[in-house]
């Protein structure tokens, strides 16, 4: 084979082994041919340098356009030249022989032969001290060729260009490190506009307020403002129906725009639907909030009278928010129990959740509704109101105090003592369930019946009529979770569906012992809360262990 312009003499032993870099059958990728320049160029440490070579990897690329790069990297004509070259390199005696064998040879560099020269220039470097120095003059020129390209530059040539210039020592204040990081930056992905400021007045400033998907970041005075400025035609039912599902599902309890709500479906409500008005009252129960304007609950009343027929499901989730306000109209509750309806949305594809919401609405009756004499719900209807835990519990496990509290019980009372998410008739699921007897001891739950008989209202009477002297020694306390989800935002009042749960278990005869999310956080350790649960346990007069029997 003919050699290239300039080879020198005779060929060299083959390099050993233990060389610092990736060598040219692995898939390390060197950067460009002005890279190398740049490598040979520093006046820096073998120790250095040997650092510099330990770049991810990048992809291949050339400073502008390449004269070799649709060319194929082995075989056909010009195989031989290419594995000469190869050759060359290996072979190279000095950093500045490689540089000249890349230099004066451009038609025959293929990709690899980088990977080839930085192989070669590692074991030079280990085997040299220091390397020769290289004048100034020469490093500015490799410097203002890598400028005057890097426009054509790839992003990973980009980062690793820069992350040599620093590692070489050219200056952060520099043309060259300046000239990559404009270049970085222009790469970029552009960033996303900013959220839409509500500086529209009126109506108009709250739906867009409330359309931003960033909004919770803004003050609620943004909403207050936008709202009072606004003229009665801009308040249109879409922009109050926004702003009562933003209220719901970021539990703001906020009186003023609760309050407005209320107020525009009083003055709306010959032109709202059963559909709409669902929406509207939704964040009322689920903040439980009851308003103050007198002609809200008339004004429901009216609307379920006109609307229930049409829209069954709408209906039922209207009577669910006023279940939760412990405001639910009897008319309202003959209609969704009468067998007419029950037959009706047994046949729809809601049936499951329907009947599920009906079942808490007899609850409701059986319950806190003493003076109804109405129809109720079938048992044959009825269904598990709330079978296991609640979708946000479940949502957020990874931040609830259940496990830990659960292995603090079982290390104070031991597991036979306690049973975990129990769901009693007619659907509760509570947290940590504790049978203790008529002197307070603390029993096994497997020798007991966990369950208060529901309803308690006719077991009682029939109780009363057999024996009257007869009662269940054992008490049920209930130990119930207070997770800083479980409030409405920023406040002490605790969600509808979480005040309804724990009334509704009180007057089945459960007795509960909350645990605020405050006095959890507060622990610090299992050894802490250990002595929490035991000082609220023994504040009910709650006895465990050999003296508890």
């Amino acid at each position: 084979m003919r050699r290239p312009r300039g080879e020198p003499g005779p060929r060299a032993p083959r390099p050993t082994e233990g060389a610092t870099c990736a060598g040219p059958g692995e898939s390390w990728s060197p950067s460009p041919n002005s890279m190398l320049r740049v490598l040979l160029s520093a006046q820096t440490s073998p120790a250095r340098l040997s650092g510099l070579l330990l770049i991810p990897p990048v992809q291949p690329c050339c400073l502008g356009l390449s004269k070799w790069a649709d060319r194929p990297l082995g075989g056909g004509p010009s195989a031989g030249p290419v594995q000469g070259l190869q050759r060359l390199l290996e072979q190279a005696k000095s950093p500045g022989e490689l540089l000249r064998w890349l230099g004066q040879n451009p038609t025959k560099v293929r990709v690899h032969h980088y990977s080839v020269a930085l192989r070669r220039l590692g074991q030079l470097l280990g085997s040299r001290p220091r390397p020769p120095p290289v004048e100034q003059a020469t490093l500015q020129d490799l410097s203002q060729l890598i400028i005057r390209n890097c426009p054509s530059f790839d992003i990973h040539t980009i980062h690793v260009c820069l992350h040599l210039a620093v590692l070489l020592g050219f200056p952060s204040d520099g043309p060259l490190v300046c000239a990559l990081e404009q270049e970085r930056r222009l790469r970029l992905p552009p960033k996303p506009p900013p959220p839409l400021q509500p500086l529209l007045r009126g109506g108009q400033g709250l739906e867009a307020a409330l359309s931003c998907p960033r909004f919770l970041r803004y003050p609620r005075q943004h909403l207050i403002s936008s709202l009072a400025e606004a003229r009665p035609e801009e308040l249109t039912p879409h922009v109050m129906v926004l702003l009562a599902q933003h209220l719901a599902r970021h539990r703001l309890r906020e009186p003023q725009l609760l309050e407005a709500i209320a107020h525009f479906l009083v003055v709306q409500e010959t032109q709202l639907s059963s559909k709409v008005v669902q929406k509207l009252v939704l964040p009322f129960g689920r903040l439980n909030y009851l308003p103050l304007e007198q002609q809200f609950m008339p004004c429901l009343e009216r609307i379920l009278a006109r609307e229930a027929g049409v829209a069954p499901l709408a209906t039922v989730n209207i009577l669910m928010s006023l279940c939760q306000l412990r405001c639910l109209p009897f008319r309202a509750l003959h209609f969704v129990f009468s067998p007419g309806f029950i037959n009706y949305i047994s046949g729809t594809p809601h049936a499951l959740i329907v009947r599920r919401y009906l079942s808490l609405l007899d609850t409701a009756v059986e319950l806190e509704l003493p003076g109804y004499r109405g129809p109720r719900l079938p048992r044959r209807q009825q269904v598990p109101i709330f079978p296991q835990p609640l979708i946000t519990d479940r949502a957020r496990c990874k931040y609830s105090h259940k496990d830990i509290v659960a292995e603090g019980l079982r290390q104070l009372l031991g597991e036979e003592k306690y049973r975990q998410d129990l769901t009693v008739p007619p659907g509760y699921c509570t947290d940590f369930l504790l049978c203790v007897g008529s002197s307070g001891a603390v029993l096994p739950v497997r020798t007991q019946d966990p369950f208060l008989p529901y309803p308690p209202r006719s077991c009682l009477q029939g109780q009363a009529a057999s024996s009257p002297t007869t009662r269940d020694p054992a008490q049920r306390v209930v130990l119930v979770l207070r997770e800083r989800w479980h409030f409405c935002r920023d406040g002490r009042v605790l969600l509808g569906s979480r005040a309804l749960r724990e009334r509704h278990l009180g007057l089945m005869g459960y007795q509960l012992l909350p645990l605020p999310f405050e006095e959890l956080e507060s622990q610090r350790g299992l050894p802490q809360l250990k002595s929490y649960l035991r000082q609220k346990l023994q504040a009910l007069g709650l006895r465990w262990g050999p003296e508890g029997g």
